[in-house]
């Protein structure tokens, strides 16, 4: 199943299913260019893997693989649902894309092992994790560098884990070229690792994310371009560029 929020033409928050060209909610069938896409949770965090495929990690110099994830945060003003503009911070000149797909946490939970991984898990969604190399660069913790204003676009769904296969192919478009390109198979981290991990001293609630990392590829986005996030069994995640 992909479900889906939105706003039906009246104005009013929804939640349905998304299939094919269409979304089915409370008895109605709605065609997809009368509503509007809502963020597909909201999530009280979101807490991103950085580095999590080898070979983003080798283009950015390491060649290391890491004893456990390394983690960061982005917070709820972050988040840019599908269609919507991601609003370039001011007076930066490297922002980049970073096509990942996100853990949609399901229930609240703590300290879940990693055999009992899935059972917490929604489903998953697509994420782009915007990134101001500008800050990120001269940070510690990347605030600036990763939390700023429409950093997130996240959706266009949450798909159930029995929709995505084990080895979903992850990819990202740039005005239409394709920049990014893995699998699910190539993470160095799986799902249940991820969960196992984040959970042992974090407490996840319902609608919690986990952005699992970029593959290779990053490169940097600018005012009217498109950006297209597509991960297998979920769908794509279309956003354009502004700045202010």
């Amino acid at each position: 199943m992909r479900t889906v929020r939105f706003t039906d033409p009246t104005g009013y928050a929804r939640h349905g299913e998304w299939t094919g060209d269409v979304i089915h909610a409370d008895g109605k069938t709605y065609d997809l260019d009368e509503v509007d896409i809502l963020p597909p949770t909201e999530p009280t965090k979101i807490v991103c893997q950085a580095g999590g495929y080898m070979d983003h990690r080798k283009e950015s110099g390491f060649e290391d693989r890491p004893d456990r994830p390394e983690l960061f945060l982005k917070t709820p003003n972050c988040i840019v649902a599908h269609g919507n503009a991601i609003e370039l911070p001011p007076g930066r000149d490297s922002v980049e894309f970073e096509a990942e797909f996100g853990i949609v946490i399901g229930e609240q939970c703590r300290a879940v092992p990693e055999e009992d991984a899935i059972d917490v898990v929604a489903g998953y969604t697509c994420v782009n994790d915007i990134s101001n190399r500008d800050d990120q660069e001269k940070e510690r913790n990347w605030v600036r560098g990763k939390a700023f204003d429409s950093s997130l676009p996240m959706g266009p769904v949450v798909a159930t884990p029995d929709e995505v296969p084990d080895d979903a192919t992850l990819t990202l478009r740039h005005n239409g070229e394709v920049k990014q390109e893995t699998t699910r198979e190539h993470m160095i981290f799986s799902v249940e690792e991820l969960v196992a991990d984040v959970s042992e001293l974090i407490t996840l609630e319902p609608g919690d994310v986990i952005a699992t990392g970029t593959p290779f590829g990053p490169d940097e986005l600018a005012e009217g371009d498109t950006v297209e996030v597509e991960f297998e069994g979920v769908g794509v995640l279309k956003n354009h560029v502004t700045s202010r």
